[in-house]
């Protein structure tokens, strides 16, 4: 027998033991650079600003104008609330307005004639007076009795009385009317009260804000609306973006204006390309506060979840390249690019989100 046979055969299981080890640390490292140099995530979500658009005046609704996921444009009328109670008390402002002019013209008259009242009054007591100093001279002479005196006086004392209150009667007069003209509080007040009346009448015609589209729309005709509450949704085209919640250790390297690959579910097949628009400040935490104290938190496990940040992310080009079949709650495939595309781990990166764009297809 030859020596070579004597030898006992190799256990190839070390240097497979060997290569996996080699490969998972690689794999860790590759991880571990990719959380850092191209952070990616594939729980994004198509944001948008969302308004419950809700009536500023309550009423029962006359009309519905538009469809439920209906485009519209600025300025085209979503409902119609019923104008009728609206327009009587237009009309009702607008007969106070005209009385208030209307009482403001005879309050003129009347401090017209109070103005007379007391030019009158105040020259019966000049008159009076320059028959009682007549008197009380005539009277210091002995040349008139002291009854004559006591009526003199008597007489300018009711002359003195007479002038008071045509002047009482003047300030009532001016208290009414106010200043002259526009300027009158009773007019500003009449013209402040139609003027709400008729933007209340404007506000039965509900309308869309800007360009949009309209959705969930539960109204009916006949059904009452109260001011304030809502009644139908409207998602703004006009502003859409991403929302990716990254964990805490994948921020370290991301800064607004990073270049990102945004791959939608709704568009599968095609990476779009984005930037890095914020990243939020702050989250909650969830926290309960009881009695003024924040309640403790116990926790039954051995590693805490990490923490996600929200990072907005909008595409480039703006809502021009804003794909058609996205929809507002979408998911996005997103990845970013921290530190740039030309390094190895961008590169990895992109063909990993390129093998899922084409099998986006199937999932």
């Amino acid at each position: 027998m030859s020596d070579t046979a004597a030898e006992p055969a190799k256990n190839p299981a070390g240097k497979i033991a060997l290569i996996t080890i080699i490969l998972l640390l690689l794999a860790v490292l590759i991880y571990t650079l990719t959380d850092r140099m191209a952070p990616s995530s594939s729980r994004g979500i198509v944001s948008a600003h969302v308004v419950q658009i809700a009536p500023r005046v309550s009423g029962e609704v006359l009309r519905v104008q538009v469809q439920d996921d209906a485009v519209v444009q600025a300025g085209d009328p979503l409902f119609q609330i019923d104008p009728r109670p609206f327009e009587l008390a237009v009309k009702q402002a607008e007969a106070n307005l005209t009385s208030t002019v209307q009482n403001i013209d005879a309050s003129g008259a009347s401090l017209v004639a109070a103005q007379a009242a007391v030019t009158q009054a105040r020259s019966a007591l000049e008159t009076t007076r320059l028959q009682a100093d007549r008197t009380f001279r005539l009277e210091e002479r002995g040349l008139a009795t002291t009854a004559q005196g006591d009526t003199a006086r008597g007489q300018v004392a009711d002359a003195e009385a007479r002038l008071a209150s045509a002047e009482a009667n003047l300030e009532s007069a001016r208290t009414q009317l106010g200043s002259q003209g526009q300027d009158n509080p009773a007019i500003l007040a009449a013209q402040a009260q139609l003027e709400r009346a008729q933007y209340d009448l404007a506000s039965t015609q509900i309308r869309a804000p800007h360009y949009g589209v309209v959705t969930n729309v539960l109204l009916a005709e006949g059904q009452f609306v109260g001011a304030g509450n809502p009644a139908l949704t409207f998602i703004d085209a006009d502003a859409a973006w991403v929302t990716v919640d990254l964990r805490e250790n994948q921020l370290q390297e991301i800064d607004a204006g990073d270049e990102v690959g945004l791959l939608f579910d709704a568009v599968p097949g095609e990476i779009l390309e984005g930037r890095v628009q914020s990243i939020a400040w702050g989250i909650n935490p969830g926290r309960n506060v009881q009695g003024g104290l924040v309640v403790n938190q116990p926790s039954n496990r051995w590693f805490e979840p990490a923490r996600r940040i929200p990072v907005r992310i909008e595409l480039l080009g703006g809502m021009e390249q804003w794909p058609h079949k996205v929809r507002v709650g979408g998911k996005v495939n997103a990845v970013i690019y921290a530190e740039g595309r030309g390094n190895p781990i961008a590169w990895f990166a992109g063909a990993l989100q390129r093998v899922k764009s084409i099998t986006s297809y199937l999932h």
